[in-house]
């Protein structure tokens, strides 16, 4: 508690919290209201080398509880120490941002044996987009895990857990036919070009996320 009450207490830092928490609720509004819009689209689906050769599992209790697994262990990690906060929040949210653009792009459905995903809570409103809908490029389950993993990258077992999710969710979704082979391979490419985005962005930001107050 001492250590965030050094942080909060700090202006500079408090300034930079602030932005990256309203940075990050616009972006949430914004995939929000892009996901309803391609959902109101008329789309078709497409042909899928990988999706195409073989069958659908019924992935969707790895699908939904490994969501909110990740989303548990994200929290855990990132609010241990404040000066994470900053960084973490405006990158989740640029990277929300970019994925908008992109879905916002590309109207294709989902692949015609697409499993379905049974979960009443998760098929409220709020979490169109989340679960279940035509925002498909690129995964956005692949990517950001990924995205955490490269922001924690030299501590090697944060690593490998984000990276062991991004795997685990790129793998699932095929084989549940959720996402197509080419948003789950490009979600790594496009991943990797946002952190970069991200760190020269927020570069004050990146260089507190390795900074410790005593």
């Amino acid at each position: 508690m001492q250590f965030y009450k050094t942080y909060f207490t700090d202006k500079n830092f408090l300034i930079a919290f602030g932005n990256g928490l309203i940075l990050l609720g616009i972006s949430l509004v914004v995939q929000f209201f892009i996901s309803g819009y391609v959902n109101s689209l008329p789309s078709t689906p497409v042909p899928d080398l990988i999706l195409s050769n073989i069958r659908t599992y019924d992935v969707s209790g790895i699908f939904v509880y490994g969501t909110v697994l990740m989303a548990f262990v994200t929290f855990f990690i990132v609010f241990r120490q404040p000066n994470y906060l900053p960084f973490a929040m405006k990158s989740v949210a640029l990277f929300t941002l970019i994925r908008s653009v992109f879905v916002s792009l590309t109207h294709i459905t989902v692949f015609p044996t697409v499993v379905i995903i049974n979960s009443s809570f998760f098929n409220w409103e709020v979490f169109n987009g989340i679960f279940t809908g035509n925002d498909l490029f690129f995964s956005g389950h692949t990517g950001l895990p990924f995205l955490f993993a490269l922001m924690f990258w030299e501590h090697k077992i944060v690593r490998i857990i984000f990276f062991g999710f991004s795997i685990t969710f790129a793998i699932v979704v095929l084989l549940g036919h959720i996402h197509y082979s080419i948003d789950v391979l490009s979600a790594y490419f496009i991943t990797y070009g946002i952190f970069q985005i991200c760190k020269f962005l927020f570069k004050k930001d990146w260089e507190l996320f390795f900074f410790k107050k005593q």
